[in-house]
């Protein structure tokens, strides 16, 4: 065994300088169908912000799927006079303008205007005083605003996403990013393994596993402070790390009596308490939106299976029949589709679930570690590829489809964080 080096916890901001040798690319392909027209101007002074608000916006709603950008072509801000027929002439069904101007304090006020070119009506307008490092934020807040007004679903640009990097085979870090993977800082780094990182429900802490100490355990860590301490150290493996939605509590996997079962643990790692009971291995803990189950996989019928119990524990039902291998299950927001990896056809496979029905749909093939986006429209997932393990992104109708790439190295273990307030 190679020799062990303690992982390094740092503040979130201490290795914001590797972003630039680490930055995630995005790449499209597939849309929605009847995807909306909307044209996106340049924001009136927009040069004064340290990055450019229209251009992230436009980017945003292109990588979403559901919207065919238009290039305006010209400047306009959130005063100018609107030419609805202009618009409309051009194939625009909504129009989106801003400004940006440097405040007293130094600070930008990044305001914009969305309207409706067929009603001839303004849609929505926002105005966000933000320092200037958070400009990226206030565009892809605007850019939530635009999804949400024009789908009816709320937007999930301006919220990040956690996962692990591996370079040279031999050196981990467990990075956050925002949703475009842009903005990335490294959260942790070792020489050991860091794997299933999973947000708190308030996105302030990562709880995630580590191998550093020669052995699996759970720790949660500070995103803010840097701080981090062990959730669950007891005997064997300690691991799939899973909050409740209120954070109170994560639902762990601990072999610490034989063989893998759930548990529940407080979040400062009091009060264990063993929630499966079976003579299989149960693993993968997930809670429902609502609080009341936990979905997770046990291999008591003879093969990796995906069972619901109540949060409390007790007796478990069976979800999932097709297929002699599902494993990972996740709950969308909503709490209405299930994602899993389900070996067939010799690989591995995400598929979703509609609970109601009990309709599957095939999403993406060879992939693993899904993980849905906060507003439930998307399941970001790893996968390989050119010689890589990366990131990617799927619809949850299957139409949309995203890659993420890096440079750096190998990205896998995908968690999408939630709404930010």
């Amino acid at each position: 065994m190679m020799k062990t080096l303690p992982i390094v916890l740092l503040s979130i901001g201490v290795l914001a300088g590797t972003a630039a040798q680490a930055q995630v690319r995005v790449e499209i392909a597939g849309v929605a169908s009847n995807q909306i027209p909307v044209a996106v101007a340049a924001f009136a002074d927009e040069g004064m912000a340290p990055a450019q608000v229209s251009a992230i916006i436009r980017a945003d709603l292109e990588r979403s799927g559901v919207f065919k950008v238009i290039d305006a072509g010209t400047t306009l801000s959130e005063t100018s006079a609107i030419d609805y027929g202009r618009w409309k002439s051009r194939g625009a069904d909504a129009l989106v303008v801003g400004s940006v101007h440097v405040m007293a304090d130094g600070r930008l006020d990044v305001k914009y205007k969305l309207f409706d070119t067929i009603k001839a009506s303004e849609l929505s307008t926002m105005s966000n005083a933000v320092q200037p490092k958070y400009t990226r934020l206030s565009a892809h807040k605007i850019a939530d605003d635009v999804y949400e007004k024009l789908t009816g679903a709320r937007g999930a640009f301006a919220t990040r996403i956690a996962y692990v990097t591996m370079i040279n085979n031999h050196d981990y870090r467990l990075e956050v990013a925002d949703a475009d993977g842009e903005g990335m800082l490294v959260a942790a780094y070792g020489k050991e393994p860091i794997i299933s990182p999973a947000w708190s429900p308030d996105g302030s802490k990562v709880a995630y596993v580590s191998f550093e100490d020669r052995k699996p355990v759970v720790y949660v860590q500070d995103l803010v402070s840097g701080g981090r301490k062990v959730v669950s150290n007891e005997k064997g493996s300690n691991s799939a790390p899973a909050w409740s939605p209120d954070g109170r509590t994560l639902a762990v996997t601990l072999s610490k009596d034989g063989h893998s079962q759930v548990y529940s643990v407080n979040a400062d790692g009091s009060g264990m308490r063993r929630l499966s009971n079976s003579n299989g291995i149960d693993t993968e803990p997930h809670f429902s939106a609502d609080g009341q189950s936990i979905y997770f996989t046990s291999d008591r019928s003879g093969g990796p299976q995906i069972y619901k119990m109540a949060a409390s524990g007790g007796p478990a039902t069976r979800v999932t029949f097709k297929g002699a291998y599902n494993i990972s299950p996740r709950l969308s927001s909503d709490g209405k589709t299930l994602a899993w990896i389900s070996q067939r056809d010799g690989g591995f496979n995400l598929y979703a679930m509609d609970l109601a029905s009990g309709q599957e749909l095939r999403l993406a093939d060879g992939a693993t570690e899904p993980s849905f986006s906060p507003n439930g429209k998307y399941i970001m997932y790893a996968t390989k590829g050119g010689g890589r393990t990366g990131l990617a992104v799927v619809s949850v109708d299957g139409r949309v489809k995203q890659r993420l790439t890096t440079q750096a190295g190998n990205i896998r273990e995908p968690n999408w964080g939630p709404f930010m307030k």
